[in-house]
């Protein structure tokens, strides 16, 4: 029975035909845009703390019905109204603060909570959310998510949420906005008896009815909510514990009891990740929740000390170099690449996802950093520099802040290169190292901007690299390297470059290597007389062009 009150938001006809009119104007942003990408004032004043969320699960109608118990800690005094989001088809049908129901006035997904008492700085404050309905189908999980409801070969309910673009409000209440990251969070979640449900952290009880199973689970560290999932299949479960940097980690693995052989052997490859990320990165940043691979009915996703794994027990992308060279077939891509996101992503996450590429850039590199350690540098480098075939150059990586808009989906594979390119630049592997995981140490358990880490980098590396990183990451233009010879001297620049770019390139002139830092200047040195040619490293991603 629905107890809350929601009341749509009126404009009056001029302000609406202005808004309209803004909204043309604004490459394409809508005001639900803005509502869900920014810290809006009513997100501004409050500080998350903990999410202690209920969930059932009713597969035959493929709904769920849920509370979500949200506790904040209060920024500033004088609030009136508290932001969450949730989106249709969804139905927000209690919003409760110290037994009182509160009235909610409602634009789109943004919902504004009346605040009855006073919201007084550092005061420790919960809400009760109640929701319920038929979530979002997703169309192409995880890209185009929402729930996915099918069934195992024995017909039994296979069931998975996977939102990290539409929004995990897509069906649970909370503050669907990355900049503020949960610091703890607890999930019930009630499914059929016959039934196992896994989610994040580790799983502190169950309990039973005649009919239906309850699984507690808790998570001790922040966790960005469009990690936060729910797996309902016929599980089984096994693991290990890995021998790791901070001590004994618990690694477990849940698959479809029909795939269990199949894993035990596929999922060799989890501890071996561990090892080289460990190695590259630093610790794994969650022991206290553990580590699992969970099945789910599609590809996969980076879900918090819950990685989802839906690559049908292949190597490669679902038996596929994404590199053409051989070497994206010597590991399961899902298993490295999304368990690579603990680091990127989970640990260290974007405050706002124009900054995507901190996530999927770091982790696509983090595929031939497997390959590194187990394979050898040359391995890496073949690896990374094949996947610079997916690059399009159709728009920037960085995309537009505050809109809730991604950049382009070469924030994956020029992402990885950009990174290639800075150690080679670096000159210095264990520096390299260093930084890398100076970088999670850094920014751990940290909701972060791109300048921060290019700032990092920069520093850590002591180059000067904004301006590398404002062509390859904010422009799609590629360098040129225009280059002429004159008799015992060749003069060379950049050009198709952003002010004051400059790199430093591997190159051999004539029969000689030597490193040569062109900027956007002309310059000139001393070659052979018999030197008419210039060869780039691969390694530099660039044009050149002889005058």
């Amino acid at each position: 029975m629905r107890n809350i009150s929601i009341r749509p938001i009126t404009l009056p006809l001029s302000v609406l035909l202005l808004f309209i009119s803004l909204i043309s104007c604004a490459q394409n942003t809508t005001r639900q845009d803005t509502l869900r990408g920014s810290i809006t004032p009513q997100r501004a004043w409050w500080d998350l703390v903990h999410y202690d969320l209920s969930v059932e699960v009713l597969p035959a109608s493929k709904t769920i019905i849920g509370t979500n118990v949200m506790t904040y800690r209060v920024l500033e005094e004088g609030a009136s109204e508290l932001q969450i989001d949730l989106q249709a088809p969804m139905e927000l049908t209690t919003v409760m603060q110290d037994g009182t129901p509160l009235e909610v006035r409602s634009e789109g997904s943004a919902h504004f909570i009346e605040m009855e008492t006073p919201q007084n700085k550092g005061d420790l404050k919960s809400i009760t959310l109640g929701f319920e309905g038929k979530p979002r189908i997703a169309k192409n999980a995880p890209w185009d998510g929402g729930w996915t409801w099918t069934t195992d070969s024995n017909g039994k309910h296979f069931i998975a949420t996977a939102n990290q673009g539409i929004g995990a409000s897509v069906w649970w209440p909370n503050r669907d906005h990355p900049a503020d990251e949960v610091d703890s969070l607890d999930m019930h979640v009630t499914v059929p008896k016959e039934l196992v449900d896994v989610s994040n952290g580790r799983l502190v009880g169950i309990d039973s009815t005649a009919t239906t199973k309850t699984y507690h689970w808790t998570v001790k560290n922040p966790i960005n909510n469009y990690g936060v999932n729910i797996n309902v299949g016929d599980y089984v479960r096994f693991g290990e514990t890995y021998d790791g940097e901070k001590g004994k980690l618990d690694m477990e693995y849940w698959v479809l009891r029909e795939d269990e052989a199949k894993a035990r052997e596929q999922f060799k490859q989890a501890p071996m990740m561990m090892k080289a990320f460990e190695h590259w990165f630093g610790p794994y940043p969650f022991y206290e929740d553990s580590f699992k691979l969970v099945q789910v009915p599609y590809l996969g996703m980076e879900h918090q000390s819950s990685v989802t794994y839906g690559n049908k027990y292949k190597n490669g992308y679902l038996g596929r170099d994404l590199s053409g060279t051989g070497w994206g077939l010597k590991f399961d891509f899902i298993i490295i690449h999304e368990a690579g996101h603990e680091w990127f992503a989970n640990n260290i996450t974007n405050k706002d996802v124009a900054d995507m590429w901190v996530h999927e850039g770091f982790t696509a590199y983090s595929e031939n950093l497997y390959l590194d350690y187990h394979f050898g540098k040359e391995a890496s480098r073949a690896y990374v520099l094949g996947t610079r075939k997916n690059v399009r150059n159709d728009d920037p990586i960085i995309g537009k802040y505050g809109v809730n808009q991604e950049g382009s989906g070469d924030m994956y594979y020029k992402g990885a290169n950009i990174l290639h390119m800075i150690r080679t630049m670096a000159q210095d592997d264990e520096l390299w190292r260093e930084t890398l995981r100076g970088l999670n140490q850094k920014f751990y358990h940290q909701t972060v901007t791109s300048k921060q880490v290019e700032e990092y980098i920069s520093r850590k590396l002591n180059l000067e690299l904004a301006p590398f990183f404002d062509q390859y990451l904010r422009t799609t233009k590629i360098p040129i390297l225009e280059y002429a010879f004159d008799k015992r001297e060749m003069k060379y620049r950049f050009g198709n470059v952003v002010p004051n770019f400059s790199m430093p390139l591997w190159v051999t002139i004539g029969e000689e290597k030597q490193w040569i830092t062109p900027t956007t200047a002309w310059q000139t040195i001393k070659v052979d007389r018999k030197a008419k040619t210039l060869e780039v490293a691969e390694d530099f991603y660039i044009q050149t062009r002889k005058q």
